[in-house]
Protein backbone atom coordinates (compact mmCIF):
# COMPACT_ATOMS: atom_id res chain seq x y z
CA UNK A 1 0.00 0.00 0.00
CA UNK A 2 1.31 3.75 -0.16
CA UNK A 3 1.31 6.52 2.01
CA UNK A 4 -2.52 7.59 1.21
CA UNK A 5 -3.12 4.01 1.72
CA UNK A 6 -1.40 3.23 5.07
CA UNK A 7 -2.61 6.39 6.64
CA UNK A 8 -6.43 5.97 5.91
CA UNK A 9 -5.57 2.00 7.52
CA UNK A 10 -3.93 3.09 10.54
CA UNK A 11 -6.84 5.60 11.47
CA UNK A 12 -9.25 3.12 10.94
CA UNK A 13 -7.67 1.94 14.56
CA UNK A 14 -5.09 4.24 15.97
CA UNK A 15 -6.39 7.86 15.11
CA UNK A 16 -5.39 10.45 17.95
CA UNK A 17 -4.52 7.35 20.05
CA UNK A 18 -1.27 9.21 21.51
CA UNK A 19 -2.51 12.56 21.52
CA UNK A 20 -0.40 13.99 24.66
CA UNK A 21 -3.36 15.64 26.12
CA UNK A 22 -6.60 15.95 26.70
CA UNK A 23 -8.35 18.33 23.44
CA UNK A 24 -10.19 20.42 25.78
CA UNK A 25 -5.83 21.81 26.16
CA UNK A 26 -5.85 21.77 22.59
CA UNK A 27 -9.18 23.46 22.12
CA UNK A 28 -7.85 25.94 25.07
CA UNK A 29 -4.66 26.80 23.22
CA UNK A 30 -6.26 27.52 19.50
CA UNK A 31 -8.46 29.56 20.60
CA UNK A 32 -5.80 32.23 22.32
CA UNK A 33 -4.22 31.54 19.28
CA UNK A 34 -6.75 32.27 16.87
CA UNK A 35 -8.36 35.06 18.93
CA UNK A 36 -4.59 36.85 18.44
CA UNK A 37 -4.69 36.28 14.92
CA UNK A 38 -8.01 37.98 14.59
CA UNK A 39 -6.35 40.93 16.83
CA UNK A 40 -3.58 41.17 14.54
CA UNK A 41 -5.48 41.04 10.93
CA UNK A 42 -4.06 37.27 9.89
CA UNK A 43 -6.21 35.10 8.06
CA UNK A 44 -3.77 31.99 8.78
CA UNK A 45 -0.66 31.20 10.31
CA UNK A 46 2.00 29.03 8.28
CA UNK A 47 3.93 27.36 11.08
CA UNK A 48 7.07 24.98 10.51
CA UNK A 49 8.76 24.59 13.60
CA UNK A 50 7.68 21.46 15.03
CA UNK A 51 7.44 22.78 19.07
CA UNK A 52 5.06 25.19 17.28
CA UNK A 53 3.21 22.69 15.22
CA UNK A 54 3.05 19.90 18.49
CA UNK A 55 1.90 23.26 20.44
CA UNK A 56 -1.18 23.36 18.43
CA UNK A 57 -1.64 19.51 17.60
CA UNK A 58 0.31 17.32 19.37
CA UNK A 59 2.10 16.06 16.29
CA UNK A 60 5.13 14.21 17.55
CA UNK A 61 8.03 12.53 15.80
CA UNK A 62 11.87 12.16 16.30
CA UNK A 63 12.43 13.11 12.54
CA UNK A 64 12.32 16.94 12.58
CA UNK A 65 15.15 17.30 9.71
CA UNK A 66 12.41 16.43 6.91
CA UNK A 67 9.89 19.50 5.59
CA UNK A 68 6.83 19.87 7.88
CA UNK A 69 4.13 22.15 8.06
CA UNK A 70 0.94 23.66 9.87
CA UNK A 71 -2.06 25.78 8.44
CA UNK A 72 -3.68 27.11 11.19
CA UNK A 73 -6.70 29.53 10.28
CA UNK A 74 -10.00 30.23 12.05
CA UNK A 75 -12.03 27.31 10.70
CA UNK A 76 -9.19 24.48 9.88
CA UNK A 77 -5.87 22.96 10.65
CA UNK A 78 -4.22 21.03 8.24
CA UNK A 79 -1.09 19.34 8.66
CA UNK A 80 1.07 18.38 5.66
CA UNK A 81 3.67 15.43 6.48
CA UNK A 82 6.35 13.40 3.97
CA UNK A 83 5.28 9.92 3.61
CA UNK A 84 7.21 9.04 6.25
CA UNK A 85 5.55 10.60 8.73
CA UNK A 86 2.38 9.16 8.49
CA UNK A 87 2.11 7.17 11.03
CA UNK A 88 3.04 9.80 13.86
CA UNK A 89 0.58 12.13 12.39
CA UNK A 90 -2.33 9.50 12.50
CA UNK A 91 -1.50 8.47 15.79
CA UNK A 92 -0.28 12.03 17.41
CA UNK A 93 -1.91 14.85 16.32
CA UNK A 94 -5.59 16.52 16.02
CA UNK A 95 -6.24 17.94 12.84
CA UNK A 96 -8.63 18.38 10.06
CA UNK A 97 -6.91 17.50 7.25
CA UNK A 98 -3.13 15.67 6.98
CA UNK A 99 -1.51 16.72 3.32
CA UNK A 100 0.80 13.58 2.05
CA UNK A 101 3.51 13.88 0.27
CA UNK A 102 6.82 11.31 -1.28
CA UNK A 103 9.54 11.60 1.24
CA UNK A 104 12.20 11.97 -1.92
CA UNK A 105 9.45 13.89 -3.18
CA UNK A 106 9.68 17.51 -1.46
CA UNK A 107 8.48 19.81 -4.77
CA UNK A 108 5.62 17.66 -4.11
CA UNK A 109 4.68 20.16 -1.34
CA UNK A 110 3.91 23.31 -3.57
CA UNK A 111 0.79 23.00 -5.15
CA UNK A 112 -1.67 21.67 -2.08
CA UNK A 113 -0.29 23.85 0.35
CA UNK A 114 -0.83 26.69 -2.16
CA UNK A 115 -4.46 25.55 -2.73
CA UNK A 116 -4.81 25.48 0.56
CA UNK A 117 -3.29 29.00 1.50
CA UNK A 118 -5.33 30.41 -1.84
CA UNK A 119 -8.14 31.89 -0.06
CA UNK A 120 -6.47 33.93 3.12
CA UNK A 121 -4.84 37.49 1.88
CA UNK A 122 -3.19 37.71 5.05
CA UNK A 123 -0.62 34.90 6.03
CA UNK A 124 1.34 35.22 9.09
CA UNK A 125 4.77 33.58 8.96
CA UNK A 126 7.61 32.99 11.96
CA UNK A 127 10.94 34.16 9.35
CA UNK A 128 13.24 33.16 12.33
CA UNK A 129 11.85 29.86 13.15
CA UNK A 130 12.88 26.47 12.19
CA UNK A 131 11.82 24.57 9.55
CA UNK A 132 10.70 27.47 6.84
CA UNK A 133 12.77 26.74 3.63
CA UNK A 134 13.15 29.42 1.31
CA UNK A 135 12.52 27.35 -1.76
CA UNK A 136 8.82 26.37 -0.36
CA UNK A 137 8.44 30.00 0.32
CA UNK A 138 9.53 31.30 -3.03
CA UNK A 139 7.24 29.34 -4.41
CA UNK A 140 4.35 30.26 -2.57
CA UNK A 141 5.07 33.55 -3.03
CA UNK A 142 5.48 33.43 -6.67
CA UNK A 143 1.90 31.48 -7.10
CA UNK A 144 -0.11 33.64 -4.11
CA UNK A 145 2.10 37.28 -4.46
CA UNK A 146 4.24 37.91 -1.59
CA UNK A 147 2.39 40.54 -0.04
CA UNK A 148 0.16 37.84 1.43
CA UNK A 149 2.82 37.20 3.63
CA UNK A 150 3.67 38.90 7.02
CA UNK A 151 6.86 38.11 9.29
CA UNK A 152 4.65 38.37 13.02
CA UNK A 153 3.40 34.99 12.91
CA UNK A 154 6.23 33.64 15.11
CA UNK A 155 6.18 36.58 17.51
CA UNK A 156 2.16 36.09 17.88
CA UNK A 157 2.85 32.43 18.76
CA UNK A 158 5.61 33.21 21.40
CA UNK A 159 3.30 35.41 23.42
CA UNK A 160 1.04 32.93 24.00
CA UNK A 161 3.46 29.70 24.62
CA UNK A 162 5.44 31.59 26.20
CA UNK A 163 2.55 31.54 29.31
CA UNK A 164 2.08 27.74 30.80
CA UNK A 165 -1.11 26.08 31.25
CA UNK A 166 -1.86 23.83 34.12
CA UNK A 167 -0.71 20.87 32.01
CA UNK A 168 2.17 22.26 30.73
CA UNK A 169 3.31 23.11 34.25
CA UNK A 170 2.97 19.23 35.17
CA UNK A 171 4.69 18.33 32.89
CA UNK A 172 7.46 20.84 33.36
CA UNK A 173 7.14 19.44 36.88
CA UNK A 174 7.91 15.44 36.16
CA UNK A 175 10.49 16.30 34.00
CA UNK A 176 12.27 18.05 37.12
CA UNK A 177 11.64 15.34 38.76
CA UNK A 178 13.55 13.12 36.48
CA UNK A 179 16.28 15.38 35.56
CA UNK A 180 17.43 15.62 39.16
CA UNK A 181 17.24 11.95 39.71
CA UNK A 182 19.82 11.39 36.91
CA UNK A 183 22.03 14.35 38.26
CA UNK A 184 21.91 12.95 41.10
CA UNK A 185 22.82 9.20 39.57
CA UNK A 186 25.54 11.19 37.16
CA UNK A 187 26.90 13.17 40.92
CA UNK A 188 27.09 9.54 42.58
CA UNK A 189 29.68 7.75 39.99
CA UNK A 190 32.18 10.66 39.75
CA UNK A 191 35.48 9.87 40.70
CA UNK A 192 39.06 10.57 39.15
CA UNK A 193 39.98 8.52 36.70
CA UNK A 194 36.94 8.01 35.02
CA UNK A 195 36.06 8.60 31.22
CA UNK A 196 33.68 12.04 31.09
CA UNK A 197 31.71 9.96 29.04
CA UNK A 198 30.21 7.34 31.69
CA UNK A 199 29.37 9.82 33.63
CA UNK A 200 27.02 11.23 30.81
CA UNK A 201 25.71 7.58 30.01
CA UNK A 202 24.89 7.27 33.84
CA UNK A 203 22.84 10.41 33.88
CA UNK A 204 21.05 9.02 31.21
CA UNK A 205 20.55 5.84 31.94
CA UNK A 206 18.63 7.12 35.53
CA UNK A 207 16.35 9.39 32.94
CA UNK A 208 15.43 7.28 30.19
CA UNK A 209 14.57 4.45 33.50
CA UNK A 210 12.55 6.97 34.85
CA UNK A 211 10.60 7.52 31.96
CA UNK A 212 11.88 10.43 30.10
CA UNK A 213 11.65 10.24 26.32
CA UNK A 214 14.14 11.08 23.64
CA UNK A 215 15.60 14.32 24.99
CA UNK A 216 15.67 17.60 23.12
CA UNK A 217 19.66 17.75 23.91
CA UNK A 218 21.62 15.16 25.35
CA UNK A 219 23.31 14.92 28.92
CA UNK A 220 26.33 17.50 28.55
CA UNK A 221 29.42 16.80 30.81
CA UNK A 222 32.54 18.43 31.07
CA UNK A 223 35.59 18.40 33.26
CA UNK A 224 38.51 20.70 34.24
CA UNK A 225 39.87 23.16 31.64
CA UNK A 226 37.35 21.93 29.13
CA UNK A 227 34.27 23.30 31.21
CA UNK A 228 35.58 26.69 30.07
CA UNK A 229 35.09 26.42 27.06
CA UNK A 230 31.42 26.83 26.21
CA UNK A 231 29.03 24.08 24.55
CA UNK A 232 31.21 21.44 24.14
CA UNK A 233 30.57 18.21 25.86
CA UNK A 234 31.83 14.70 27.09
CA UNK A 235 34.38 13.07 23.99
CA UNK A 236 36.60 10.62 25.99
CA UNK A 237 38.14 12.76 28.70
CA UNK A 238 39.49 11.48 31.81
CA UNK A 239 38.59 13.19 35.40
CA UNK A 240 41.49 14.21 37.51
CA UNK A 241 42.22 14.65 40.80
CA UNK A 242 40.66 18.11 42.15
CA UNK A 243 39.02 18.65 38.98
CA UNK A 244 35.64 20.27 38.47
CA UNK A 245 32.95 17.96 36.85
CA UNK A 246 30.10 20.29 34.96
CA UNK A 247 26.90 18.51 34.43
CA UNK A 248 23.76 19.73 32.87
CA UNK A 249 20.89 17.37 32.09
CA UNK A 250 16.99 17.95 30.78
CA UNK A 251 15.14 14.88 30.57
CA UNK A 252 12.00 15.49 27.85
CA UNK A 253 8.50 14.51 29.45
CA UNK A 254 5.63 15.04 26.47
CA UNK A 255 8.73 17.09 25.06
CA UNK A 256 8.71 19.57 27.85
CA UNK A 257 11.99 19.91 29.45
CA UNK A 258 13.16 21.62 33.18
CA UNK A 259 16.93 21.67 32.74
CA UNK A 260 19.14 21.63 35.68
CA UNK A 261 23.04 22.40 36.39
CA UNK A 262 25.08 21.00 38.97
CA UNK A 263 29.13 20.61 39.73
CA UNK A 264 30.73 17.74 41.04
CA UNK A 265 34.66 18.41 42.07
CA UNK A 266 36.42 14.97 41.95
CA UNK A 267 38.18 15.58 45.18
CA UNK A 268 38.25 18.78 47.47
CA UNK A 269 37.11 22.21 45.72
CA UNK A 270 39.44 25.04 45.83
CA UNK A 271 38.73 28.08 47.44
CA UNK A 272 38.45 30.21 44.50
CA UNK A 273 36.06 27.27 43.22
CA UNK A 274 33.96 28.16 46.38
CA UNK A 275 33.55 31.87 45.64
CA UNK A 276 32.25 31.29 41.93
CA UNK A 277 29.52 28.99 43.81
CA UNK A 278 28.50 31.49 46.15
CA UNK A 279 28.29 34.28 42.85
CA UNK A 280 26.12 31.57 41.01
CA UNK A 281 23.54 31.40 44.34
CA UNK A 282 23.66 35.16 44.79
CA UNK A 283 23.26 35.51 41.32
CA UNK A 284 20.10 33.35 41.82
CA UNK A 285 18.58 35.36 44.19
CA UNK A 286 18.71 38.55 42.76
CA UNK A 287 17.00 37.19 39.40
CA UNK A 288 14.34 35.09 41.52
CA UNK A 289 13.14 38.15 43.74
CA UNK A 290 13.07 40.71 40.04
CA UNK A 291 11.21 37.86 38.41
CA UNK A 292 7.51 39.40 39.47
CA UNK A 293 4.57 39.81 37.52
CA UNK A 294 5.24 43.53 35.92
CA UNK A 295 8.77 43.88 36.10
CA UNK A 296 10.65 43.54 32.63
CA UNK A 297 13.11 40.88 31.37
CA UNK A 298 15.82 43.87 31.50
CA UNK A 299 15.23 44.40 35.30
CA UNK A 300 16.07 41.24 35.86
CA UNK A 301 19.48 41.11 33.95
CA UNK A 302 20.32 44.67 35.64
CA UNK A 303 19.93 42.87 38.80
CA UNK A 304 22.02 39.84 38.02
CA UNK A 305 24.36 42.09 36.00
CA UNK A 306 25.02 43.89 39.99
CA UNK A 307 25.88 40.76 41.04
CA UNK A 308 28.20 39.64 38.30
CA UNK A 309 29.88 43.08 38.23
CA UNK A 310 33.01 42.24 40.52
CA UNK A 311 33.98 39.73 38.83
CA UNK A 312 32.86 40.15 35.46
CA UNK A 313 36.67 41.04 33.87
CA UNK A 314 37.89 37.36 35.54
CA UNK A 315 35.33 35.11 34.18
CA UNK A 316 32.82 34.92 31.21
CA UNK A 317 29.06 34.61 31.45
CA UNK A 318 27.22 34.59 28.41
CA UNK A 319 24.85 37.48 28.96
CA UNK A 320 21.77 35.42 28.99
CA UNK A 321 20.77 34.90 33.06
CA UNK A 322 17.74 33.04 31.58
CA UNK A 323 15.76 31.40 28.71
CA UNK A 324 12.15 30.13 28.41
CA UNK A 325 11.12 26.24 28.57
CA UNK A 326 8.25 24.74 27.09
CA UNK A 327 7.89 21.82 24.69
CA UNK A 328 10.36 21.43 22.42
CA UNK A 329 12.37 18.91 19.83
CA UNK A 330 15.85 18.26 18.85
CA UNK A 331 18.47 20.05 18.78
CA UNK A 332 17.70 22.07 21.60
CA UNK A 333 15.53 22.44 24.55
CA UNK A 334 15.39 26.06 24.29
CA UNK A 335 11.94 27.79 23.59
CA UNK A 336 13.29 30.75 21.89
CA UNK A 337 10.06 32.89 23.33
CA UNK A 338 11.92 35.19 25.79
CA UNK A 339 15.46 35.50 27.11
CA UNK A 340 16.32 37.61 30.61
CA UNK A 341 19.25 39.86 29.45
CA UNK A 342 19.99 43.23 28.99
CA UNK A 343 17.54 45.68 26.68
CA UNK A 344 14.56 42.78 26.57
CA UNK A 345 11.50 44.80 27.12
CA UNK A 346 9.19 42.02 27.64
CA UNK A 347 7.57 41.96 31.17
CA UNK A 348 6.94 38.88 33.31
CA UNK A 349 3.80 37.43 33.56
CA UNK A 350 2.41 34.39 36.09
CA UNK A 351 3.43 30.69 35.21
CA UNK A 352 5.99 31.92 32.69
CA UNK A 353 8.77 28.99 33.32
CA UNK A 354 12.46 29.63 32.49
CA UNK A 355 15.86 28.00 32.81
CA UNK A 356 18.52 30.47 34.59
CA UNK A 357 21.43 28.98 33.37
CA UNK A 358 24.11 30.47 35.58
CA UNK A 359 27.35 28.87 34.44
CA UNK A 360 30.67 31.10 35.29
CA UNK A 361 33.79 30.23 33.27
CA UNK A 362 37.11 31.06 33.79
CA UNK A 363 38.82 30.90 30.50
CA UNK A 364 41.28 28.02 30.00
CA UNK A 365 41.17 26.97 33.10
CA UNK A 366 37.93 25.67 34.76
CA UNK A 367 34.07 26.89 35.23
CA UNK A 368 31.30 26.49 37.98
CA UNK A 369 27.74 25.78 36.40
CA UNK A 370 24.73 25.91 39.17
CA UNK A 371 20.74 26.62 37.72
CA UNK A 372 17.34 25.84 38.64
CA UNK A 373 14.07 26.07 35.90
CA UNK A 374 12.08 28.42 37.99
CA UNK A 375 8.14 29.35 37.44
CA UNK A 376 7.30 33.13 37.29
CA UNK A 377 5.03 33.81 40.53
CA UNK A 378 3.50 37.06 42.31
CA UNK A 379 6.22 36.08 44.88
CA UNK A 380 9.09 36.24 42.72
CA UNK A 381 10.78 32.74 40.63
CA UNK A 382 9.60 29.18 42.47
CA UNK A 383 12.07 26.52 41.57
CA UNK A 384 10.83 23.59 40.12
CA UNK A 385 13.64 21.27 39.96
CA UNK A 386 15.50 21.17 43.32
CA UNK A 387 19.32 22.10 43.05
CA UNK A 388 20.98 21.93 46.59
CA UNK A 389 22.93 24.85 44.96
CA UNK A 390 26.30 23.11 46.75
CA UNK A 391 29.56 22.69 45.28
CA UNK A 392 29.66 18.29 45.93
CA UNK A 393 32.84 16.88 46.93
CA UNK A 394 33.52 13.22 46.11
CA UNK A 395 36.47 13.46 48.63
CA UNK A 396 35.30 16.06 51.20
CA UNK A 397 35.54 15.46 54.78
Amino acid sequence: MDHHQYRHALAARLEASELAFPESEFDARLARVRDAMQHAGLDALLLTDPADIYYLTGYNTFEVSVYTCLVCSSARLVLQVPSIETGPAVVTARVDELLGYRWEGIGEVIEPLAETLAPFRAIGLDLFGAGLRHGVLRELQARLGSERFRDDGGELLDRIRIVKSEAELACLRESARITSLGLRAAARIVVPGMADGDVAAEGARAMLAAGSEFMSMQPIVTTGRRISVIHVNHQRHRIALDEPVFLEFGAAYRRYTAPMMKTVVAGRATPPMLVLRDVCRDLFEALAATMRPGNSFDDAARAAEAVLEPHAERVFFSGVFGYAVGAQFPPSWVEGSGYIARGQPRRFEADMVFHLPLCLRVPGAWGIGLSDTVRVTPEGAEPLTDNDWTLAETLAG
